[in-house]
């Protein structure tokens, strides 16, 4: 940060229905600063942003703005309103520059929007366009973006991240796009469990960051049970014959107590994620799509031309391309639900399709989440063939008991995605078809969904602008380039713009930035001659430790052991706590490798 913030918080608190949201919140934000704000969803993150925007005022606790500094804000659920679009942007214009049109024409232009339109009417996605280019219009001092990237096309995303790049105010951001982050942000503030920690790197650096800090808690952890095993020892020896004067020291082992439970569900905690798992149906035939020199025009425009391809059982298929290029029109043809103009398709037999859709429109808002699970029937879900109750199954997706009854309308975007994740993927099926389902879900459960699609044994079809996403989860990737222009490439998406033929007008043929191409190492073929030796022989090591360990812990749970060897004792405690972290490194070490080999082709 060069020079003093522009926007600080200092010690404050914010309390939700009577439970503490976050307390002792003590950040800033600076010139020059690209900071980028993660956490879960339900952490507080929009509540902390708007905190930091003098939206929400605190229960307690400082907020700091520099005198005339002009802040822009992006909310998740922007309200649209004026007579067109061109004024809705406008309006974001500071009172100097409302003559300025031309930086409204020029934004708009960028986000492909027609400043004509009413706000009213426009889409989800282009009303969230329409509130990007508000914030962005008049080059305020200080930027806070909840979600930015959510609807934009690829284009459009790699124009953001210039602009963005090349902006010298202060930024905060909030996005579960991996990418956008990676390439975007210098600073990271993580919210966790009520509290905020910064770390000076951006969010390429994050997951290295979140594993010291829950070793470092898992470490502590270690500490309190060693310590409480030795106070739990020294009670049953002696506390009932010196009770009154050995109080204080009973009163210090609950104490303890409250510090390690606390400790492990604030910092700890990372059983608190959706327990995604796909369901799949019957097997269906080898073949599941077959297209041949299917075209399709709207108005006289091509929007498809002459596109072949085969989809097999287990393939994962990737569409991108700009908004309005034919993503979804290709899909409905792939899958039957639209003729195209020319050429043929043909499905595979045995087909059971389950669609999760972006919109959302399959949702009921008047319904409750107990009947949008169960249809109305009961009070158990079907899942992989077996009756689950209804409550059981929406904890896996991080929906509380009390939100049973709770109407659709009520919940976030988040919980609406993570409802309909839930209700799609009870659903046997054998080809999955997926239209942008990352918009909205946080980091966790993203990498989730990824395990579980990874694993899903039926036939992926994605629509998806998220980059990181499609790398990590597609064999092939069909690009939409519009008038009618479509290819298909081997692998996800950085495998897509190494392969295609340049395109001068293409926008996503600009140079990326550094952060990009450091994202993605040129991958080895084979593991090396070290990395095979140690993956024979980490099992080994494995065994032995978790023999070590068990050994340790039968000779602790020996009562008499500290009395009558206490160095024994404290050697044999310091070892277990050594050996698990041990076994743990191992394991991960091991986990690594086979990854690593599996993926290389053995």
């Amino acid at each position: 940060m060069a020079g003093p913030p522009l926007l600080a918080l200092r010690d404050v608190r914010l309390t939700f229905g009577g439970t503490p949201l976050f307390e002792g919140v003590t950040t800033w934000v600076g010139r020059g600063d690209r900071t980028c704000l993660v956490g879960r969803n339900g952490s507080g993150k929009s509540t902390l942003l708007k905190v930091l925007a003098g939206a929400i005022e605190a229960d307690s606790g400082e907020r700091f703005i520099q005198p005339g500094t002009r802040v822009a804000v992006l909310p998740q659920d922007p309200l649209l309103d004026g007579p067109s679009v061109a004024a809705y942007v406008a309006a974001g214009l500071p009172p100097d520059r409302h003559g300025d049109l031309w930086r409204v024409e020029t934004v708009l232009d960028a986000l492909k929007l027609d400043g004509t339109r009413e706000p009213a009417a426009l889409s989800g996605g282009e009303g969230r366009r329409a509130a990007l280019a508000r914030a962005l219009v008049g080059e305020p001092d200080a930027l806070l973006l909840d979600e930015p990237t959510n609807h934009l096309d690829l284009p459009t995303i790699l124009w953001l991240e210039e602009r963005l790049a090349a902006y010298d105010g202060a930024l905060v951001m909030i996005s579960h796009d991996r990418r956008f982050l990676e390439t975007v942000s210098q600073q990271t503030l993580w919210l966790e469990g009520g509290i905020v920690r910064r770390s000076e790197q951006g969010f390429a650096n994050f997951p290295a960051w979140q594993e010291e800090v829950y070793a470092a808690a898992e470490a502590e952890l270690a500490r309190m049970n060693t310590r409480m095993r030795q106070e739990l020892h020294w009670l049953a020896r002696g506390v009932t014959g010196r009770r009154k004067r050995n109080m204080g020291r009973l009163r210090a082992l609950n104490q303890l107590r409250g510090e390690r439970a606390e400790r492990k569900d604030s910092v700890l905690d990372t059983g608190r994620q959706a327990k995604l798992a796909a369901e799949a149906g019957e097997i269906s035939g080898r073949l599941v799509i077959e297209a041949d020199k299917i075209g399709k025009s709207f108005n006289g425009q091509p929007v498809i031309a002459g596109f072949s391809t085969r989809i097999l059982r287990g393939d994962r298929v990737g569409l991108i391309g700009p908004n309005g290029a034919g993503k979804t029109t290709l899909l409905r043809m792939l899958t039957g639900d639209l003729e195209p103009d020319s050429g043929t398709v043909r499905l595979g037999t045995n087909l059971e399709p389950a669609y999760f859709d972006q919109r959302r429109d399959r949702l009921d808002p008047d319904i409750s989440v107990w009947d949008t699970l169960t249809d109305g029937r009961g009070d158990n879900v079907w899942v992989r063939g077996r009756p689950q109750h209804v409550v059981g199954y929406m904890k896996d997706f991080l929906f509380s008991e009390a939100q049973a009854k709770t109407p659709v309308r009520a919940l976030s975007g988040g919980e609406r995605n993570r409802l309909l994740l839930a209700k799609r993927l009870a659903k046997p099926s054998n080809l999955l078809i997926l239209d942008e389902p990352t918009n909205d879900l946080d980091m966790d459960t993203l990498d989730l969904l990824e395990e579980v699609l990874a694993d899903y044994e039926g036939t992926l079809l994605v629509v998806s602008h998220d980059r990181d996403f499609l790398d990590r989860l597609v064999t092939s990737v069909i690009a939409v380039e519009g008038d009618g222009t479509i290819a298909e490439y081997p692998g996800g998406y950085a495998d897509y713009l190494r392969q295609r033929p340049a395109r001068i007008d293409a926008p996503e043929a600009r140079p990326q930035p550094k952060a990009e191409a450091v994202a993605r190492p040129k991958v080895a073929t084979r593991l090396s001659y070290k990395d095979v030796r140690e993956l024979e022989q980490l099992p080994g090591r494995i065994d032995a430790l978790a023999a070590e360990i068990a050994a340790l812990e039968a000779a602790l749970a020996d009562g008499a052991l500290y009395s009558r060897d206490r160095a024994r004792f404290d050697r044999s405690a310091a070892r277990v706590d050594a050996a698990r972290a041990e076994l743990a490194a191992a394991e991960e070490r091991w986990l690594d490798l086979e990854t690593k080999r599996e993926e290389l082709g053995g």
